[in-house]
């Protein structure tokens, strides 16, 4: 869209009601274009592109509902608030059917069309915002990544720089950092920048296997080697054979099978439990781990041969509070993968939402990000994702707390009213500060929301 959010077209028949609004409105510094009736005004839209549109209902030539349905072909972002003196329930309901923004009833008071405005200007500030990380998200616009990762901090910038740099070789590598923060996605990407791409990428975790069986897990056994082995069975070494394998949770690898996995590093071979003859491999080694394993081989926890071995280039994967650069964009792109995954379509986040997530450490990383947008795209009772949307340790809400606490009072009159300005509240965010939209959610008149905003101040 990118257009002057100041920008605005009037479209009124009466020359009284167009010369007040350009008044009204220069003196808080919009710019106006002004229509006698809905023919005009579509010449306007034509030759200016599409702003934001006040348009009376009732007008010659063409009316109001004729030029909304007519706009929204020349330009389906247009935002249109509709006004009259003289329109019905009905006129509001099909004006909003067929796209209207808002509904407005003559006379109307400065505060109130300059709040409508403000309103506008915020939501279309944030469909443009939406649109520009969606856009960058698809790969139209991002900084450069690597692999399936996302990100244009800094941080993950000097990340994807120094993985491009040794995915050609087959070189070891082992990826730390925080649990969820994303070592398996960079081992997939040095496998996929790699002349090994074609041939498997094995993954395995070190630490889900007994010990007892890890060894044939990854070697392989042949015939009778132990009960129940009644015919030779590959390990993973042999899977990944002129491939990548990604040995996750390495920290957990046992000291006797450290030592093990270090011959097969240095000899390039491997032998079958129960078997005699070696068997060349040709595997590119990625380990990972959250542990900080120098401190391990200082505590005779970890081989310290083993750990040189394994940290010939090592890549540090920075958690996600130290990269919050990266998270609406990590956000926008997890609201279009939850979107496809669950049939949804919410659209974005509210102002609020997006400062909640902005702030939260987020101790789980992406992982903890990807599960809380999952979550408020389950929950998200309309296209905005609200902080109600969100987990309670956000303090959108707690269970735990006693109701007097909730409400402040033992009063049922006071909590009433405490609890009508919350839930009003919470359905003009939710609406995006659509008045006629929050009214039909909360199941009152026009009028009466109109009147409860004022008595509350929302």
């Amino acid at each position: 869209m990118n257009l002057d959010p100041k920008k605005l077209l009037i479209v009124d028949d009466e020359a009284n009601m167009r010369h007040m609004l350009t008044a009204m409105l220069a003196r808080h510094g919009y710019t106006v274009e002004l229509a006698p009736n809905g023919m005009d005004g579509l010449k306007a839209l034509e030759a200016s592109g599409c702003p934001t549109v006040l348009c009376d209902l009732r007008m010659p030539r063409m009316d109001g509902l004729a030029f909304l349905a007519e706009a929204k072909k020349v330009c389906p972002e247009i935002t249109v608030i509709m006004m009259s003196a003289y329109g019905t329930i009905e006129d509001a309901v099909k004006a909003m059917k067929l796209g209207a923004y808002d509904y407005i009833a003559k006379p109307f008071k400065e505060d109130e069309i300059l709040q409508v405005l403000a309103k506008v200007e915020e939501r279309n500030q944030l469909l443009e915002e939406n649109r520009q990380l969606r856009l960058q998200v698809a790969g139209e616009g991002a900084g450069t990544g690597f692999g399936r990762m996302i990100g244009k901090s800094a941080a993950m910038q000097q990340l994807f720089e120094l993985a491009a740099k040794v995915a050609p070789y087959s070189t070891t590598v082992l990826v730390t950092g925080e649990s969820g923060t994303g070592k398996e996605l960079v081992a997939r990407g040095l496998h996929q920048a790699s002349p090994r791409k074609s041939r498997p990428f094995v993954a395995v975790n070190c630490g889900s296997i007994p010990e007892n069986l890890l060894e044939s897990e990854l070697f392989g056994y042949v015939r009778g080697a132990f009960t129940g082995a009644e015919q030779d069975k590959p390990g993973l070494f042999e899977a990944a054979d002129q491939g990548t394998l990604f040995l996750d949770e390495i920290a957990e690898l046992p000291l006797a099978m450290q030592v093990k996995l270090l011959r097969v590093l240095q000899e390039q071979e491997i032998r079958r439990v129960g078997g005699t003859a070696t068997r060349p491999v040709d595997v590119r080694i990625v380990a990972a781990t959250a542990r900080d394993l120098g401190e391990m081989v200082e505590n005779k926890q970890f081989r310290g041969d083993l750990f040189y071995r394994l940290n010939i280039v090592q890549i540090q994967v920075p958690p996600l509070r130290e990269r919050r650069d990266d998270l609406s964009l990590l956000c926008h792109h997890f609201l279009a993968k939850m979107n496809r995954q669950l049939g949804r379509q919410v659209r974005a986040f509210s102002p609020r939402t997006m400062e909640q997530l902005l702030k939260h450490e987020w101790p789980g990383n992406v992982r903890e990000l990807e599960n809380v947008i999952e979550r408020a795209v389950i929950l998200a009772e309309d296209e905005l994702i609200v902080p109600e949307n969100l987990p309670d340790y956000f303090g959108t809400a707690s269970q735990q707390r006693r109701i007097n606490d909730f409400f402040g009072t033992f009063s049922l009159k006071k909590a009433k009213l405490i609890m009508e300005e919350k839930m009003i509240s919470r359905a003009m965010e939710a609406a995006g500060g659509n008045k006629s939209k929050a009214a039909r959610m909360l199941e009152i008149s026009y009028p009466a929301l109109l009147s409860k905003l004022k008595e509350y101040g929302c």
